[in-house]
């Protein structure tokens, strides 16, 4: 027997996202994807195969757990920070807000976003939403699955790709209460930055006890306020990063 809150609330959602748009903002992880350097690249082996005459396909995976589109939970960097385990559920459903800089960064690769950046978003839409998760959009996702085209090297090695800024996330965080960003680089840190091994503004936002998702896809096209993001993945305890999968309801 149905119990009729559970009917209530599906009666009263499904006219919510009916003739809605989901857009999967997340890439297909795969072997030889772009990946921070330092980290192994995947192996996938079909230990059982229906090619091979197995009653049934399953793949063995090695992977890192900062693969593809994924969770960076503050214990990715934060002795003692909440592992994906300690995510509550509630919490991967957030008012999406898109900050763009992608038109900056076709001129600049470097580019970041300023305060200015925001304060003209709230202008055009109002005060960015309390517990909201932010999206650094920048263009960069169109580069994948091109791993030197994504790191953008010079012929000195030193990597020209955008990222966030302390000002911008300082803002973000400490006076609008934000609970996560996201961007489609590799990494939070610009590639000025990382090539000096600099990762102070990763280390910032999980110091602060937010998570973030990195290598974000197909952020054009949407609205700048007033979809919604559900950001979900596996649930490895003390799990310090997973591949995850990211959609957006506008």
């Amino acid at each position: 027997m149905t119990d009729n809150a559970t009917t209530d609330f599906w009666d009263g959602l499904q006219p919510l996202i009916a003739g809605r748009t989901f857009a999967d903002l997340t890439h297909a992880f795969h072997p030889g994807q772009p990946h921070f350097p330092a980290f192994p690249d995947e192996i996938r082996e079909a230990v059982f195969d229906l090619e091979n005459g197995d009653g049934f396909t399953a793949h063995r995976y090695s992977i890192i757990g900062q693969w593809g589109t994924h969770v960076d939970p503050p214990s990715h960097f934060i002795r003692g920070g909440r592992s994906l385990d300690q995510i509550p559920v509630g919490d991967m459903i957030l008012p999406l807000v898109i900050l763009d800089i992608s038109e900056r960064v076709k001129a600049d690769p470097d580019a970041t976003p300023t305060v200015a950046d925001i304060h003209a978003w709230e202008t055009r839409n109002g005060t960015v939403p309390t517990g909201s998760f932010v999206a650094l959009r920048t263009g960069w996702s169109r580069r994948w699955p091109d791993a030197d085209a994504m790191a953008n090297r010079d012929d000195e090695g030193i990597s020209h790709s955008p990222g966030w800024s302390q000002e911008a996330l300082t803002f973000l965080i400490e006076r609008r209460s934000i609970a996560a960003v996201g961007h489609e680089q590799t990494d939070t840190d610009p590639g000025l930055a990382t090539s000096r091994k600099d990762f102070r503004l990763e280390t910032y936002v999980l110091g602060q006890n937010r998570w973030q998702i990195e290598l974000l896809a197909n952020l054009d096209g949407l609205p700048e306020k007033g979809a919604a993001l559900v950001a979900t993945w596996p649930k490895p305890l003390e799990g310090s990063g997973f591949p995850a999968r990211v959609f957006a309801i506008h």
